[in-house]
């Protein structure tokens, strides 16, 4: 174990001296402690001395142990994967549980959509392979009945996974969506969303814009004053996931210019709505603006776009986990302005408002894991990256 505390003092660049200093110890003791000479058998030195050092006390005991929210995580996906890979219904199989009643099952549905919003990840997760379940019966009872309702539980159930950085999956589940809408194209510009989210979460960009113009296109009122709040929503919204493909690929006029057609549809819309589960509005876009500006490598605009937005009221009205997503965005780009302090406020801010956006979310992870290897974190960035086993 001393072994393990010399090393990873080194890594951090602290001297036997500073090291003993931020333990409150002398510089003997951490000497002794390293060659062996002083056993650590106390758990609350050895948590000091993770928290020091920004790594799990399991890193010390020379354990691989994955966190308690990422074993979660993980078990939770291969739960969803599983209902993803059950073809009862096709294959005629009957039934394994009772059939929910058609109108619990939409408040389920509806449930699931609420908690997604507040960033309950790991409720979501719980009740997912349910919804699948139940959605699939009802669907293949009454097609034309159920096939909204289905949409809707594979678009919850394919943000969820892009979220939890399962790409992959969640273009299964947002191809699912595509097909079961086929033929209604308000339901398909919904599934377009989620699949947008997807493609561009696996790296397939031209994909990703390609079917978002195409549905957006295809709703897009004929007069562009017309069309009502909820269609025009949608449209705005698959701009903006064109516009974000465009901007991941490098191409940052065609990313301005879908960003700025979405923004005259979102002037007509106003805030405070969530059409589709959209949440579509000018702040909506404007914070599209700077992923879009950090996906171009403009982080300086980034940080302006994000200080602009963020001080407005309207801020406040989007869902939790809208903001906290943002807010992980704005962490990324003050970073990349060398400005880890302020990184680092952001994310307890994202910490803050919506926990499972740090504690479930690898992006998030990966973006507290940079913030704290630089000397200039924030202490409590420091203390939730050791909490959270992130080094």
């Amino acid at each position: 174990m001393g072994r393990r505390v010399a090393y990873w003092r080194g890594r951090r660049k602290l001297s036997q001296q500073v090291f003993a200093d931020r333990l409150g110890k002398s510089k003997s003791w951490v000497d002794k402690v390293e060659r062996g000479v002083r056993s650590l058998d106390k758990v609350s030195t050895l948590r000091d001395i993770a928290t020091v050092l920004r790594i799990d006390t399991a890193v010390l005991l020379g354990r691989d142990a994955q966190p308690a929210d990422v074993s979660e995580r993980v078990e939770g996906v291969e739960r969803i994967r599983e209902a993803l890979s059950t073809y009862e219904i096709a294959l005629g199989r009957p039934a394994g549980r009772r059939v929910v009643p058609v109108g619990r099952l939409v408040r389920d549905v509806e449930h699931a959509w609420v908690l997604f919003q507040h960033a309950r990840y790991p409720q979501v997760i719980a009740v997912v392979p349910g919804l699948l379940a139940g959605a699939q019966r009802v669907h293949a009872d009454s097609p034309h009945a159920g096939r909204g309702l289905l949409v809707g539980v594979y678009r919850v159930t394919a943000a969820l996974l892009v979220k939890l950085g399962e790409a992959d999956l969640a273009w299964l589940a947002a191809d699912r969506a595509m097909t079961t809408a086929t033929g209604n194209p308000v339901l398909v510009a919904t599934a377009t969303v989620q699949l947008g989210q997807a493609l561009r979460a696996g790296g397939r960009t031209r994909a990703a814009k390609s079917a978002a113009l195409a549905a957006a296109y295809r709703i897009a009122p004929p007069d562009p004053g017309a069309g009502g709040p909820a269609e025009v929503s949608l449209c705005g919204t698959l701009l903006v996931q064109a516009a974000l493909a465009a901007a991941r690929s490098g191409d940052d006029h065609s990313a301005a210019d879908l960003l700025d057609e979405a923004a005259d549809m979102a002037a007509r819309v106003g805030e405070g709505h969530d059409h589709h589960r959209t949440a579509f509005g000018p702040t909506a876009v404007d914070l599209a603006r700077v992923a879009a500006a950090l996906e171009l490598g403009n982080a300086a605009e980034a940080v302006a776009w994000h200080e602009k937005t963020t001080g407005r009221d309207a801020w406040r009205w989007l869902p939790v986990e809208h903001r906290a997503a943002h807010l992980i965005d704005a962490a990324r780009a003050y970073l990349h302005t060398d400005d880890p302090a302020t990184a680092g406020r952001r994310l307890l801010d994202a910490e803050r408002t919506a926990p499972s956006e740090i504690r479930h979310r690898p992006a998030g992870r990966g973006v507290l894991a940079q913030v704290v290897r630089d000397p200039a974190a924030p202490a409590a960035t420091v203390r939730l990256a050791a909490e959270l086993g992130i080094t």
